[in-house]
């Protein structure tokens, strides 16, 4: 095992959206773009800042057009790549409005999860999309995609591999630049994620996928040494471990970046990423979480080192 290291890792933070939309307080627009502004500065290039959904369904998510007009405004973030989530043609149309220039859209291999995400089967969800990427392709916007529930469903259980590999052609088929594969509730495990990777390998290449683990049972870390070992240098993560999923009871947060920052550069492989400045990009957030603790044992230990 980890026979072949690759000499550097990319990291998609999703903390801003992803994982606040699962906090109970509402963060102020405001403290949102100093959120998105000391993580760039930590040399987080690419980062997932906000999404445009119904205000009702997720209120953690309702400052959608005006906080990435803001965003667009900092000269600081002019250089990193911000990525909304849309779930719809109307929330592309108040994405386009804000001036985003990279959306993600999101389906899963489960058609319950999907049912109660968001209120289609997978096959419904998949047309939505259709016509999505089809507007945003003609504007000129690229495209990420995440399949959720890849590894299991809290409703349904075990999910197929066939059916992820006939929703990742049929996402691969629109023209979007990368699918993110989803361990929606944490109940991966390393040789489930290998033998995974190695399916979708007779068919697509390793580079059109990034792993997005969720830590529920403290199995991030071990599935993203195996995801390494089979050929994966992109990841998704969110700071301090925020997060979790608002239709997955027991789900908590991603994996922490902080740990994934650990976890590289202690193997010598790259990330980019200056810990000192992203312990103080989570401390900030935290700090507006009505003192939230973090889920992340390398954030804590990095502070307590420092106190």
């Amino acid at each position: 095992m980890l026979g072949h290291l690759p000499k550097k890792v990319r990291i998609v933070e999703v903390g801003p959206r992803d994982g606040l939309q699962n906090e109970k307080t509402i963060v102020s627009m405001e403290d949102k773009v100093t959120f998105i502004k000391m993580l760039a500065a930590s040399g987080m290039h690419e980062i997932e800042a906000n999404s445009f959904v119904r205000v009702e369904k997720i209120p953690q998510m309702s400052d959608g057009i005006e906080l990435f007009s803001s965003l667009k405004k900092e000269s600081s973030l002019k250089n990193t790549k911000l990525i909304s989530l849309i779930p719809n043609e109307k929330g592309l149309e108040n994405a386009l409005k804000a001036g985003v220039t990279e959306i993600a859209v999101v389906t899963a291999t489960s058609n319950t999860f999907n049912k109660t995400n968001i209120n289609a089967t997978t096959d419904e969800s998949l047309k939505r999309i259709d016509a999505v990427v089809a507007r945003a392709n003609k504007e000129g916007l690229r495209t990420r995609a995440y399949i959720s529930t890849v590894f299991g469903c809290p409703y349904e259980g075990k999910t197929s591999l066939t059916e992820l590999k006939r929703v990742a052609n049929h996402l691969e088929s629109l023209g979007v630049y990368e699918i993110s594969l989803g361990d929606t509730i944490g109940i991966a495990n390393p040789l489930q994620v290998k033998d995974t990777i190695q399916f979708l390998k007779a068919d697509f290449s390793l580079d059109f996928f990034a792993m997005h683990f969720h830590d529920t049972r403290g199995m991030a870390v071990a599935n993203i040494l195996a995801s390494l070992d089979m050929g994966m240098t992109s990841f998704d993560s969110s700071a301090g471990g925020l997060g979790g999923c608002p239709y997955a009871k027991g789900a908590s947060g991603n994996v922490a970046t902080e740990d994934l920052v650990f976890l590289f550069s202690s193997m010598g492989i790259e990330t980019g990423i200056d810990m000192e400045k992203l312990a103080q990009a989570s401390s900030f957030i935290l700090g507006k979480l009505s003192q939230r603790s973090s889920s992340s044992k390398n954030l804590t230990a990095y502070l307590a080192s420092k106190a």
